[in-house]
């Protein structure tokens, strides 16, 4: 866990031995999932007057990534608190521990999934440089590298309507000089955005020399 351990007594006396079970509970959960960021254990005598007895709740907490939690807690009526005590921490992490175990189930489906070849969307780039008489021009994608790109890859022949500015959606591949791109989609109106007094002012990266 990046967060140690916290553990909560209300209205009871702090135990040595509900500390000890308590941290060999949670060393388990850490086995049902590997992202877990916090852990919050509380134990408490409540007042309830419809029930004989003392009441005590046993309360887990567990923080996840994206600030996402889990809640777990178990209520029970003790006469003998070391003896009925831990079946009620006990039952407590368990419920944790089904939650645990969904959470996790679910986080490998999505894993299947991706390896299995779910489509995922293109990713999205900018036209930054165009060279419309030798056929050819530069993307940018969102991590800032640029991508070559030839007017054939463009899709239902819109190369000669694209400017610099339009967003494309494009497939990338390695090529000789670096990457490019094998596809490119036009995504919004070619044209809007950019000028041709834009492309002007843009250099050719090196290593691509017109012909």
């Amino acid at each position: 866990m990046q967060v140690p351990l916290e553990i909560t007594y209300n209205h009871i006396s702090r135990s040595g031995w509900i500390d000890e079970y308590v941290k060999t509970r949670v060393e388990k959960l850490e086995h049902f999932s590997d992202n877990i960021v916090s852990c919050r254990f509380t134990i408490e005598q409540t007042q309830n007057p419809h029930r004989s007895g003392n009441p005590y709740r046993a309360h887990v907490s567990v923080s996840l990534p994206f600030k996402r939690e889990l809640v777990a807690e178990k209520t029970d009526t003790v006469t003998d608190m070391h003896v009925q005590l831990r079946p009620i921490i006990k039952h407590a992490f368990e419920a944790m521990e089904k939650q645990l175990k969904k959470e996790s189930g679910k986080r490998e489906a999505k894993k299947v999934k991706h390896s299995e070849g779910d489509e995922v969307a293109p990713p999205v780039a900018t036209v930054v440089r165009m060279f419309e008489e030798e056929g050819y021009g530069f993307l940018k994608n969102l991590s800032g590298e640029e991508i070559y790109f030839h007017r054939n890859s463009v899709l239902h022949d819109d190369f000669d309507r694209l400017t610099v500015g339009a967003q494309v959606r494009f497939e990338p591949q390695e090529g000789d000089k670096g990457p490019q791109a094998s596809t490119v989609q036009v995504i919004d109106k070619p044209g809007v955005a950019g000028s041709q007094d834009a492309q002007n002012d843009v250099s050719q990266p090196a290593g691509w020399e017109r012909h």
